[in-house]
């Protein structure tokens, strides 16, 4: 027994705020939006996929930001995306790069942490 691969990664976000994530996931981040499934579909919330890359936004009615835990994605052009971060009014944290990767953090609009990686 052994675990193969990673799904998806679900993080949280307060009611009412799909368009936000939308903004943020699919538009600044190139996410697709696809439709959840119409079973959870109801509980609000949205999901933006491409490939293999699978990020899920739940609804938390006592949502409380994930400032520590956080997913890091492997990016293609990092300082382009950073300015778009920027442009976009998110700004961003750069770190020291670790095993072969420059890297930098931002928050997503709920303050939820995400780490960007770029192969140096």
């Amino acid at each position: 027994m052994r675990i193969e691969t990673l799904n998806h990664v679900q993080l949280a976000m307060p009611a009412g705020e799909e368009d936000a994530a939308r903004q943020f996931y699919a538009g600044l981040l190139d996410i697709p939006e696809v439709e959840k499934p119409p079973q959870l579909a109801k509980r609000g919330g949205c999901w933006f996929e491409r490939d293999d890359l699978k990020v899920h936004l739940g609804i938390d009615q006592n949502f409380r930001p994930a400032k520590k835990a956080h997913p890091a994605f492997i990016v293609r052009d990092l300082p382009v995306l950073i300015e778009r971060l920027e442009v976009a009014g998110f700004p961003t944290l750069n770190d020291e790069p670790l095993s072969g990767y420059k890297r930098c953090y931002v928050a997503d609009p709920f303050g939820n942490r995400i780490e960007l990686m770029e192969p140096i």
